[in-house]
């Protein structure tokens, strides 16, 4: 079986879509010259999964229209979960790819902060948008995914921190899926200029079952000089989703992006996780969680890339893979020649619960420079029946004892992470995926 790769839109949609928005004119320029290059552009080619019949390109909608929330009380209660409403001020809640919720606090606004939906970003900021949108982290005319996300970008978020300003408390953006048949569009872009610092966190959920259409997600993370960037994201999407996932960051000199990352989508998923450091002395960590179940297929990159001198890049991955779910988990770092006394770490590490589970783990150094640090590890193992008969012996039932090792095998990266919101929400999710 092959699926259809013909684009399901047209210039005069795009067209048509982009002056709806009222978005200025170099945006839908670029909208119109990415869907043309869309129609030739080969797929991504991700390491040891073939994705040749997985459908990136067909959809039913492309937009719907959905309500506005009017208060945090009209959400429905498996999003107020996620969200600290007593702690919490500064909230964009996406329905579908409706804007229908936000909430910024005035000292925020006061201190020149945007954090706003990327099509009033488009609107309102648009020079300033120009100057982020696909033209560092991420290119347009990469693969076929890419034009054709830059082509329907129906949805997404915009944070832009000034200069010297420090945002001490999170920005949290929350993307709900509830119609089965409407694909999301996403891009997410955060700018944090030099010497400011800033806390980002991200939901994707969805409230039905009953799912059949695409996901095609950018993040593009910015840090200036001397910037602090904390991403955080917990992706939990229902099984029918075919999902492609890019998030990326350009590190200036001196600063940091922390990633944090619970990948636990329930349908075949493309995820990479990119980030270049480029400016003498940055810093890059990423911690990322992946429960599989079922039969979904799933290919998780990570990849840190040193230009920059007395850089240090930090990978660890750690994934439980159940029922007859299958993933892929690659670990690259990278150390261009000139970026000397640069540090590359990382540790991958995959458990199987039963006999038609999957794991691969691939750790990849790639040294072009001999005054460096490096090193890896990696295991890809099942459950050790020792430990399940030491809890099973003291009454413990096996599906309980299984559980328990779960929890204790990615307890080591979810404690490490970064954020305590996004440490909460990954062990419920967790905990609903292996019960």
């Amino acid at each position: 079986m092959t699926i259809d790769t013909k684009l399901p839109f047209d210039k005069e949609y795009v067209r048509g879509f982009s002056s709806s928005l009222g978005e200025p004119s170099w945006l839908q320029d670029l909208r119109l010259q990415a869907l043309e290059k869309a129609e030739d552009l080969p797929m991504p080619r991700p390491d040891k999964t073939k994705i040749d019949k997985w459908n990136f390109t067909q959809f039913a909608n492309h937009v719907v229209e959905s309500a506005p929330y009017h208060s945090i009380d009209e959400l429905p209660e498996e999003i107020k979960s996620l969200i600290h409403v007593e702690e919490e001020k500064n909230i964009y809640i996406q329905r579908n790819n409706t804007p229908a919720f936000i909430s910024l606090t005035e000292d925020v606004k006061a201190s020149g902060v945007i954090f706003t939906d990327i099509h009033t970003a488009a609107r309102e900021h648009g020079e300033l948008l120009q100057k982020y949108f696909m033209t560092e982290a991420v290119k347009v005319d990469e693969h076929r995914l890419t034009a054709l996300h830059a082509a329907l970008v129906n949805g997404g978020a915009f944070v832009y921190v000034p200069k010297n300003v420090e945002v001490s408390v999170p920005l949290h953006a929350v993307f709900i899926q509830e119609n089965g048949e409407v694909a999301t569009f996403n891009h997410v872009i955060v700018v944090a200029e030099d010497n400011s610092s800033v806390t980002y966190v991200e939901n994707y959920i969805s409230t039905t079952d009953s799912v059949n259409t695409i996901v095609n997600i950018v993040s593009e993370v910015i840090a200036g000089s001397n910037a602090k960037v904390t991403y955080g994201a917990v992706d939990a999407l229902a099984t029918g989703n075919t999902t492609y996932v890019t998030r990326r960051g350009v590190i200036g000199r001196d600063s940091k992006i922390e990633w944090a990352l619970g990948l636990m989508n329930d349908g075949d998923t493309i995820s990479e996780n990119i980030t270049n450091l480029v400016g003498d002395g940055s810093f890059a960590d990423t911690k990322t969680v992946v429960v599989g179940r079922g039969e979904q297929k799933q290919n998780f990159t990570t990849r840190i890339t040193h230009h920059g001198k007395n850089s240090e890049g930090y990978i660890l991955k750690h994934g439980v893979m159940k029922d007859s779910a299958s993933s892929i988990f690659n670990g690259i770092g990278h150390i261009e020649h000139g970026a000397s006394k640069s540090n590359a770490e990382q540790e991958s590490r995959v458990l199987m619960l039963s006999e038609k589970a999957r794991g691969d783990a691939n750790p990849i150094l790639l040294i072009d420079e001999d005054d460096v640090t490096a090193g890896h590890a990696a295991s890809v193992g099942r459950v050790d029946p020792v430990q399940l008969y030491y809890l099973m012996s003291r009454g413990i039932p096996q599906k309980e004892a299984e559980r328990l090792v779960i929890h204790g095998f990615l307890a080591p990266v979810v404690n490490q992470l970064p954020i305590e919101g996004v440490k909460k929400q990954l062990v419920e999710v967790i905990e609903r995926k292996v019960r």
